[in-house]
């Protein structure tokens, strides 16, 4: 039986990019430097800017026991805001990183240092993703607009973090969770406490997770200066990991409790489930860590999509009942 001949990967592929991403085979080649700059090879991060938003938006739905034609709206706006605001997020990351990144194996191929974009190129890209995802924000309760405009000041902190402080995973969590602040509101008109604990949960969970993923480039930026929680914690990362999973778990089981204090005690039970499930998936990372492995680490990094998904399914279920 003859095998099929492996496909080739473009000479200006990202080297950290999935290989065979829509982005590099189907793409039109005009476009690719610029769905490049926007990590659109690289789903992942719109996957984790995105779980929030859905679980705010299940949570919310949960606490009033309500769900109608504009919570599928905002379902399927916060999809399309999170590709887009992400990609927002990563252009303006480049354009600040443009000197870093070029010092860094992983990202020295990324499209400013490599050449392929220029940087008044991605700042018009930028301002076409967020005017767009402007837009949809619109569509949305006035509050949740108010938060959306808020959420720029964290996002064009973040790239900045890493240069005065240990913690920029923190930075990046407060910007990446915003959405189950803004999801929840979309649907409430208010922001409430069980948004707010949601929130915390998942800023715990990108500590957690950043930290795998920080341990990729711990060398490279012990050689030019760049700060990270996998630089500070170094061979207590695995405690430290521990510590964010608990945290994770307690604060969103927290918020369950806090949105469904007056639901059926069956529908709490199966909605707790939710936290559960990704603390599991979490223990699971956790004993596959191994900060000399860097693909490894990639793929524990990449399963967080999976992980942030389990909560859905049992929020969904206790909704119905």
């Amino acid at each position: 039986m003859s095998q099929k001949a492996p496909i080739p990967e473009p000479a200006d592929q990202v080297a950290d990019a999935v290989h065979g991403n829509w982005v590099d085979l189907r793409a039109p080649a005009w476009s690719r430097p610029y769905l490049r700059l926007s990590r659109a090879d690289r789903p992942i991060g719109t996957w984790l800017l995105l779980l929030p938003c859905w679980w705010g938006l299940m949570l919310a739905m949960l606490s009033t026991g309500q769900a109608g034609w504009h919570d599928l709206w905002i379902f399927i706006g916060c999809g399309i805001g999170a590709f887009l605001m992400r990609g927002a997020g990563c252009t303006w990351n480049d354009i600040t990183d443009r000197h870093i990144d070029g010092s860094v194996a992983r990202t020295a191929s990324r499209p400013i240092p490599s050449g392929q974009v220029s940087v008044k190129g991605a700042f018009a890209w930028l301002i076409l993703q967020a005017l767009v995802a402007f837009c949809i924000l619109l569509t949305f309760h006035p509050s949740a607009i108010l938060l959306g405009v808020i959420s720029l000041a964290p996002v064009c902190v973040y790239p900045f973090a890493k240069r005065f402080t240990w913690w920029p995973q923190v930075f990046l969590g407060i910007a990446f969770n915003w959405g189950a602040l803004l999801a929840y509101t979309a649907h409430t008109g208010q922001l409430e406490w069980p948004a707010v604990i949601l929130y915390l949960a998942g800023i715990a969970w990108t500590l957690f997770y950043d930290t795998i993923y920080a341990h990729q480039d711990a060398e490279d930026d012990a050689l030019i200066g760049v700060k990270s929680t996998a630089r500070l914690f170094a061979e207590q990362t695995p405690l430290w990991l521990r510590r964010f999973l608990g945290l994770s778990v307690a604060l969103m089981t927290a918020a369950v409790i806090l949105a469904l204090r007056e639901a059926d005690p069956i529908a709490l039970m199966v909605a707790l489930l939710g936290p559960w499930a990704l603390g599991l998936h979490l223990l699971w990372q956790l004993t596959r860590f191994d900060p000399s492995d860097g693909a490894r680490l990639l793929v524990l990094f990449r399963s967080n999509r999976d992980a942030g998904l389990l909560p859905l399914p049992f929020f969904a279920a206790a909704l119905f009942l």
